[in-house]
């Protein structure tokens, strides 16, 4: 008989959770981008880090409590960039379509600079007709992807032709033209 309870508990817990994800879904992710399926998300193991920085922080202030007050107070600290950390990089990512993104319309990309950083990863900075920047790195899921499609949607979007841009060079990261070309 315990058995059979606890299966109904749990069973009842996953349905309420499902039930939780789908609203949120609803809610939060209801445009055409976000149900498309395709995004730029940031490498997940930053994330993780959030969360055992969260984890270390929370064992912290449990030791505080019977200790000294230093490790509550450092582990309330150790906590928040633990929760920062995990928030932010679980929950960014840019979200397109065949058309758009999140942001603009693949047609609003002006131009393109790059940025290699220490470590080989190179940083792609597109620049949108309003002036404001996206910034990609080449380490996060999915990025080429993106750009791949964001090339295609920016040709028919203005007109080029794929056979007449000389700056498209995936193979050094060129997408769209350099910023002295735009």
């Amino acid at each position: 008989m315990e058995a059979i309870s606890i299966f109904v508990v749990a069973g009842l817990v996953f349905f309420l959770c499902w039930l939780v994800d789908r609203a949120f879904t609803k809610l939060f992710r209801s445009k055409a981008q976000q149900r498309s399926g395709m995004a730029v998300r940031a490498n997940k193991r930053y994330g993780v880090f959030g969360v055992i920085l969260s984890v270390l922080g929370i064992l912290g202030i449990v030791a505080g409590t019977t200790n000294e007050k230093l490790f509550t107070y450092a582990g309330s600290i150790v906590l928040l960039m633990g929760l920062g950390l995990a928030v932010h990089y679980l929950s960014f990512g840019i979200f397109y379509d065949g058309e758009s993104f999140l942001m603009s319309r693949f047609g609003e990309i002006v131009s393109q600079k790059l940025y290699v950083v220490t470590g080989g990863s190179i940083v792609i900075e597109l620049g949108l007709a309003d002036g404001s920047a996206l910034s990609l790195q080449s380490t996060m899921d999915g990025v080429y992807p993106f750009m791949d499609t964001a090339f295609a949607a920016w040709c028919m979007q203005t007109g080029h032709k794929m056979e007449d841009c000389s700056f498209y060079d995936p193979s050094k990261s060129w997408w769209v033209p350099h910023e002295e070309e735009a």
